[in-house]
C-alpha cells in the first residue's frame, strides 16, 4: 500500500497516515495480520519525523485497527472488533460530508450512488 501525503492539506498529516490505513484495512488493500512498514521505513520514505508516523501507529492501536509489539512490529488486527455503531466523531463527520453535499447542490440519490460506489 502507497500512503500519500498531502503537505497542503487542512488534515494533519499523522491523521492523513492514520485514515489511508484504515481506508486500506476496508478495502481489503491491507489484510488482516498484514506486516505495515516500520515507523522508521515509512517515514523515510515519506519524508517526515518518525514521531509523526508513531503518532498515527498508537491512534491506530488504540482504536483496535493494528497490532504492535517490539518483536513482530505492527499489522493490521487479525479481527477488528465491530460495534455496529459510529463514533460520535465520525458521525459529527457524516454530518459535515452531507452538509457540504447539500449545499453543492448533490441530491440525496446522488449522494446514494457516492456511498454505493465507494462501499465496495
Amino acid at each position: 500500500m502507497v500512503i500519500k501525503i498531502n503537505e497542503y492539506s487542512d488534515v494533519p498529516i499523522y491523521m492523513q497516515i492514520r485514515n489511508q490505513i484504515v481506508m486500506g484495512i476496508s478495502s481489503g488493500e491491507l489484510k488482516p495480520n498484514e506486516q505495515l512498514p516500520t515507523v522508521r521505513a515509512l517515514a523515510l520514505d515519506i519524508g517526515i519525523n518518525t514521531m509523526t508516523v508513531s503518532k498515527s501507529y498508537q491512534i491506530l492501536k488504540s482504536e483496535g485497527y493494528i497490532l504492535t509489539d517490539r518483536k513482530n512490529g505492527a499489522r493490521v488486527r487479525p479481527e477488528i472488533k465491530q460495534s455496529g455503531e459510529l463514533s460520535e466523531e465520525n458521525k459529527n463527520e457524516l454530518k459535515r460530508i452531507i452538509s457540504e453535499a447539500k449545499i453543492s447542490g448533490i441530491d440525496k440519490t446522488s449522494f446514494k450512488k457516492y456511498i454505493d460506489e465507494y462501499w465496495s
